[in-house]
């Protein structure tokens, strides 16, 4: 009895096991694997250090960079920095200028402290970027404007003719009112 109960467990395995065979080789193809990419990197961004350093200028730096990071990216302090007079472990943001005061300046001035970050509302008009002359990396300077933007804006000029007035740059698809919010007193139209 246990002999014929033993050969009925034995069938009945072999069976399901040829069953899951024929199955798993007649079953259509499930596709391709799914394959997991690392996350992207972010876009470095990019900052304007001036003033008192060895080498002013137009850095990218990546995301969560301090001010002491820019400072090195520009080749370190001059001689009479006022280091002391700048917040060097501020967070730097894109777009964003920061000017190192040297000793005359702070002396000429009174001042304790400077603020390393000059944000766009401390922009001089000279400081501006011209629509009209600018190019494509000049203008991913300007707050939300990336490479893809800032060409569809030079491509623009070039097809359409020179901007007239600020208020002309809602005129390039991608530029709507929160983008020129943005920009508008950091652009000018010469």
């Amino acid at each position: 009895m246990i002999r014929r109960g033993g050969t009925f467990v034995a069938g009945l395995l072999t069976g399901l096991l040829a069953a899951g065979l024929v199955i798993l080789l007649t079953s259509p193809d499930r596709g391709q694997p799914i394959l997991l990419l690392p996350l992207p990197t972010p876009h470095p961004m990019r900052v304007h250090v001036s003033g008192s350093v060895v080498v002013p200028g137009v850095y990218a730096m990546p995301q969560g960079s301090i001010v002491q990071d820019a400072l090195r990216a520009a080749g370190g302090p001059t001689d009479g920095t006022a280091l002391e007079a700048v917040n060097l472990a501020q967070t730097i943001h894109e777009g964003e200028r920061l000017y190192f005061p040297n000793q005359s300046e702070l002396a000429t001035t009174g001042a304790t402290a400077f603020p390393a970050v000059v944000g766009p509302a401390d922009s001089a008009a000279g400081d501006r970027i011209d629509l009209n002359q600018a190019t494509a990396p000049e203008l991913e300077m300007l707050p939300g404007i990336g490479p893809s933007l800032a060409q569809k804006i030079v491509d623009f000029r070039d097809q359409e003719g020179p901007f007239g007035s600020v208020e002309d740059l809602m005129d390039v698809p991608g530029i709507g009112p929160a983008k020129m919010e943005a920009v508008k007193e950091l652009i000018v139209v010469k």
